[in-house]
Formats: C-alpha cells, structure tokens, sequence
C-alpha cells in the first residue's frame, strides 16, 4: 500500500483509482494527475516506483488543496456563513438542507431519523414509554 499526502491508497488499483482514496481528489483529477505525469493508466498502485510517487506528490502538492487544508477551508467558509447569520448559514445551523431541497418529505439525510410525534394508542407501549422516562 503506497502512501500519497499522509493516505494509504489501495494497491491492487490502478493508479487513476487508487488517487481518489485522497480527499479533495475525484474522477477527474486523478486522470489529469496521471496524464500530465505520463504514467501508465493501466499501471497498479503498487507498482510504481518511488520516483514515481514523489513525482505525484510534489505535482499534487503545488497545484491542488487536498486533505486537511481543503477540509480547514471548508469548514472555516461554513463558520462564516454562520457567523454573518446568512440563509445558507442557518440552514447549515439548525442541519436542514442548504441548496433547495424540500423538506416536507426526504431530506433524512440532513434531519436525521424521524422523530415520532403524537398519541401513542397503545396502553402497554404507553406505560412502558413512562417507566423509561422515569429512570
């Protein structure tokens, strides 16, 4: 397992798969990664040479923010949001979806789990939901 930018990356994979283990990097730069290196896309993780791997490295290291500094900018450009009290930056607060989405149904994703509210009819479940309350 080679290890790229503090990340092991798969083996077995071939090298423009392999790239995307690493934040920041998707279908599209890991095939630009590989092209402008002239390495072979048919070749494994595991077989690429050590100067090979500095090379992607170094290459990604001076054109791309990934890992932990593109996770800091992200999550310092939702602090922001947030603190300038803007739409985007409530709904990111209160966990709601950010981009339109409805709400009314889906949106479990953002949400959570469904919050039961109403009568509960039954009056086993009832005293049992009592007895659990009271612990």
């Amino acid at each position: 397992m080679p290890r790229i930018l503090g990340v092991d990356i798969p083996g077995r994979k071939r090298i423009a798969f392999a790239l995307r283990y690493i934040y920041g990097i998707g279908p599209t730069r890991a095939e630009e990664i590989v092209r402008s290196l002239k390495i072979n896309p048919a070749k494994k993780a595991d077989d690429l040479n050590p100067d090979e791997l500095r090379n992607i490295q170094n290459f990604i290291q001076s054109n791309y923010k990934v890992e932990g500094d593109l996770r800091r900018e992200i999550s310092q450009n939702i602090r922001r949001l947030i603190s300038i009290g803007s739409y985007r930056g409530l709904r990111h607060k209160k966990g709601l979806p950010v981009r339109g989405q409805r709400t009314k149904t889906n949106a479990r994703t953002r949400k959570g789990p469904r919050k039961t509210v109403g009568v509960i009819r039954d009056r086993e479940a009832r005293s049992n939901l009592k007895k659990g309350a009271e612990e």
